[in-house]
């Protein structure tokens, strides 16, 4: 039976959200001259009578939110029928570690069922997707290319693509959308952590990826996604954005997701990134660097964010990010390498400095870099212009390839 939205409830929170709307206009108008940043998911009246009487399926997790409130229960109070929900990396609520598998369970406060796409299946079904209409994808990304969630939503834009079902996806402005830096990926070296010939930081949001997926025909045999992006409104990618939720537990700081792009590469090397700290992808180091740097910090077993970190209970010796302030690490608009061949040369065992197999929660650097080529420059001695220099190509392709597929100036 076709399942009517609560339009009362409905006026009341479109009346309230134009309220917010205009008090967050007035307030930073007055601050900085420019109307605030409206995400796709807060902009009801542009999708919500679209989502009427259809059987819906929402890719989300704890960053998709309607103001304050999950994205699922707003529209589940609303009367959207919603069938499913599709979880990613770190389950729907957000409240699982890096890497952990995620298992299907049932939405104790909705009583929804919630299908992972980070266990035994990483793909939506065509049995997951029959009693669907639409599937929803809100969730909020970082603009780096070894962030799965963009992953999983070129697993689903393919799925429904093969299924016959439209994507709907509400956007949300990238926090790190000013850089667009890195090697591209080598396809040779495509994994969990990248899938796409992109560099390192994109600058894109999901809404624009999406659409650069299914034009440059990177779904299998080619298929096209039917995909309608519901954009972010008064957004540029230059923009600073605070993300209201932390987008996965071990980016916990608006910094932490400022430096992801650049503390991600020690994820294949022997220097801790902070994991296992309650600052992680703030701060770089290693047992072994003892004299060497003042600053310390001990991993531990923290549950829901890092249960075995590399170097567990051992002091490790480095550097500390948190006094950058996010001007000055925006200012670059570069991936810092200054960093990665510092803690090279730091460190007393070079054979041992690309060892990954430490720790489960690591990865293989040339996966995480998408070329073999750094690794083998950071090991010569190569300056830092030397090296970008080698990427400049690939990025200069990339853009152009970019520009295509742009909604946001």
């Amino acid at each position: 039976m076709k399942r009517a939205l609560n339009y009362p409830v409905l006026w009341c929170i479109f009346l309230l959200a134009l309220f917010s709307s205009a008090t967050g206009f007035e307030k930073a108008t007055k601050r900085n001259k420019q109307p605030a940043i409206i995400t796709g998911a807060d902009q009801l009246d542009k999708y919500l009578t679209y989502l009427d009487g259809k059987r819906v399926g929402m890719v989300v997790n704890q960053t998709s939110i309607i103001g304050k409130k999950h994205s699922v229960d707003s529209l589940k109070a609303l009367g959207v029928n919603i069938v499913k929900v599709f979880g990613p990396e770190h389950g729907f609520r957000g409240d699982v570690g890096a890497g952990v598998k995620v298992n299907d369970a049932v939405d104790p406060k909705t009583g929804i069922p919630v299908v992972s796409l980070y266990g035994k299946t990483q793909k939506p079904t065509k049995q997951m997707l029959d009693d669907l209409d639409l599937v929803v994808f809100d969730i909020q990304d970082v603009g780096a290319r070894f962030y799965t969630y963009i992953i999983t939503m070129h697993r689903v834009m393919e799925a429904c693509a093969e299924n016959g079902k439209e994507l709907l996806i509400l956007d949300r402005p990238n926090p790190n959308g000013y850089l667009i830096d890195g090697p591209i990926l080598d396809m040779n070296l495509k994994s969990g952590i990248g899938i796409h010939p992109v560099p390192i930081a994109h600058g894109m949001t999901v809404g624009e990826y999406a659409q650069m997926i299914n034009g440059e025909g990177w779904l299998a045999n080619r298929v096209k996604c039917k995909i309608t992006v519901v954009p972010v409104a008064n957004y540029s990618h230059d923009m600073p954005y605070k993300l209201p939720v932390n987008p996965s537990p071990n980016l916990n700081t608006q910094q932490s997701i400022l430096l992801y792009p650049s503390l991600c590469l020690f994820e294949g090397t022997v220097i801790s990134q902070g994991r296992g700290t309650v600052f992680p992808f703030t701060v770089l180091g290693n047992p072994e660097l003892k004299g060497r740097y003042s600053f310390s910090f001990t991993p531990k077993s923290i549950k829901g964010m890092s249960e075995t970190p590399l170097h567990m209970d051992k002091t490790c010796f480095g550097l500390d990010f948190r006094t950058i302030s996010e001007r000055e690490l925006r200012a670059s608009k570069q991936i810092n390498l200054k960093w990665l061949k510092e803690f090279y040369e730091a460190y007393p065992g070079k054979e041992r400095f690309f060892d990954y197999k430490q720790s489960k929660e690591m990865g293989n650097f040339d996966k995480l870099a998408g070329n073999v080529e750094l690794k083998q420059q950071i090991q010569a001695g190569w300056s830092e212009n030397k090296i970008r220099k080698s990427w400049k190509r690939g990025l200069d392709e990339f853009k152009q390839i970019r520009k295509k597929y742009l909604i946001y100036s």
